[in-house]
């Protein structure tokens, strides 16, 4: 793989590593401030819902279509010799006709707050026409999504700006970005909750700061690169036509892990006070690793990508995606197995303290442990993607998204009865897998890509290296008791140390198995 495609999934996976630890500092704060109860969940639903349609609007199918003509665009720029004057035309109608529709969509949704928790939150809904004891949780809903709502247009034009900075191959900034959302959260609930009967209210209006700070911190890089021409409507224009096109399906194509989120959260809307804090806290926990490697890499790969379809280098193009499932099973099956083994006492250094309990401790880690199977599956789904995006093929991606979609829908039917919460778990994990399932097919069957020997082997001296360390790590770590027996400074310091043991098997292990660091270079064929 070139020098450039290595430096910048390293930078990438840097900042997002900043941003994850700063997203954990967050999370504990939350959960000192607030603990698990009826508020709590009432804040991580009203900031789910702005961040469902951030990812359709920006970081999901927009940018998914928006980044392969970006690059044919410029691709023609280069071929014709005109600097960057059709990009730039399209930058300002792309950024001009979302911003509009954002803007819509934004008062529509602040407006419509109470249609929103009804739709997500049927539960709570129920009981306030009822008059039942989740009345509250519907009345408080509505009023923090009008404050969190805004949010979608901040991050979207955010997330845009990044999609053209990172095509320009510049991804420090975007990645480094979310760290102003989480600085901006801590602040807000450490130094504004004391001015509100109850802290959701600073919670919302942090997630509303983080966005608009986000927005404003990207524009001079954008006016530095030359990419920040006056936005204009364009809806007719043809590379806003061509991008609303690849757009429609890939709503749902790229979507369905969030879609599957919301049907969760409706789900546990009907379940017991703690619900939805559970799932949060067990998916932030997964969001670690899917965002440092996974995201990370899909985020450096689709402009890559595109470029090499726009070009029609197809064998490089094979190659890259080759690349990257050998780096995010390198990464994420080590972190899987640390994660399985570690679970509980991690929680408890995360999060145990203040309103957060023991009890929410065993509860967290519950769900936790069935998101984590399918944690290479979230994986896979994010650099399989875009071998159909980067093609403009949005269609195939769609059909597999609401096949996936559909097999939610029945999991969650048939395992939240039995299983409770950590059955709404279990079942995005099924849909998941088989979600990554049919994209892997879809791609071999077009001749695009498929798992060669070479590529299965590394596999499974992987998952080896992987069962190695777990094994080790599980063997020396003691009970969750004694866990609890521990000091604070205590619990950090052993379990610093079975991390490093633990990372230290899984690489000797893996060496030991004949993997070297050539494995990961791939010909530049360009």
């Amino acid at each position: 793989m070139s020098k450039k495609l290595v430096k910048s999934g390293l930078i990438v996976s840097f900042m997002t590593l900043v941003s994850r630890v700063l997203g954990l500092v967050r999370d504990g704060v939350i959960a000192y401030v607030m603990g698990i109860n009826a508020a709590t969940d009432v804040f991580f639903f009203a900031n789910k819902i702005p961040n469902f349609f951030r990812r359709l609007f920006a970081e999901g199918a927009f940018a998914q279509a928006f980044v392969p003509v970006l690059s044919e665009y410029q691709a023609l720029d280069e071929k014709e010799g005109t600097g960057q004057q059709q990009t730039r035309q399209l930058i300002a109608q792309a950024s001009g006709t979302l911003g509009v529709l954002l803007t819509l969509v934004t008062l529509f949704g602040m407006l419509a707050s109470p249609l929103f928790v009804m739709l997500f939150g049927f539960g709570w809904f129920t009981d306030w026409l009822s008059d039942g004891p989740s009345a509250p949780k519907f009345e408080l809903a509505s009023a923090l999504l009008k404050i969190t709502f805004p949010y979608l247009w901040f991050i979207s034009l955010t997330a845009l700006a990044g999609s053209i900075l990172n095509t320009l191959g510049k991804f420090a900034v975007s990645s480094f970005t979310p760290v102003l959302l989480n600085v901006c959260i801590i602040s807000t609930a450490i130094w504004g909750s004391p001015y509100f009967e109850n802290p959701a209210y600073a919670l919302a209006w942090g997630v509303f700061l983080g966005g608009l700070v986000q927005f404003l911190f990207q524009l001079p890089f954008l006016w530095q690169a030359q990419a920040l021409p006056k936005p204009k409507w364009a809806w007719s224009a043809p590379g806003v036509v061509k991008i609303r096109t690849l757009i429609i399906p890939a709503l749902f194509g790229v979507s369905v892990t969030q879609i599957n989120l919301l049907l969760d959260t409706l789900i546990a809307s009907f379940l017991v006070t703690g619900s939805i804090s559970w799932l949060y806290f067990a998916d932030r926990l997964l969001e670690f690793p899917l965002g440092l490697f996974g995201i990370g890499i899909a985020t450096v790969i689709l402009p890559r990508l595109s470029g090499l379809h726009a070009r029609e280098n197809g064998g490089e193009f094979g190659q890259t995606i080759s690349w990257s499932l050998k780096v995010v099973t390198l990464m994420g099956l080590p972190a899987l197995a640390g994660l399985m083994v570690l679970a509980q006492p991690i929680i408890m250094v995360l999060f145990m303290r203040g309103e957060f309990d023991q009890a929410d401790v065993l509860q967290v880690s519950y769900a936790l442990f069935a998101y984590l199977s399918g944690l290479m599956s979230f994986m896979f789904i994010k650099v399989l993607a875009p071998g159909y995006y980067a093609r403009q093929d949005t269609k195939t991606p769609v059909r597999i998204g609401i096949k996936a979609m559909v097999a939610n829908m029945v999991f969650n039917l048939v395992l939240a009865p039995v299983f409770g919460y950590v059955g709404l778990a279990i079942a995005t994990v099924l849909s998941a897998t088989l979600n990554a399932s049919l994209l892997y097919m879809g791609l071999r069957k077009q001749g695009v890509f498929s798992i060669d020997k070479k590529l299965l082997t590394f596999f499974v001296r992987a998952l080896i290296s992987a069962l190695v360390m777990a094994a080790l790590v599980h063997a020396l770590s003691p009970e969750f008791s004694v866990w609890l027996t521990m000091s604070l400074p205590s619990q950090i310091a052993w379990l610093s140390a079975y991390i490093a043991i633990g990372v230290s098997c899984y690489f000797a292990t893996i060496i030991a198995l004949g993997v070297r660091l050539k494995d990961f270079k791939v010909e530049n064929r360009e």
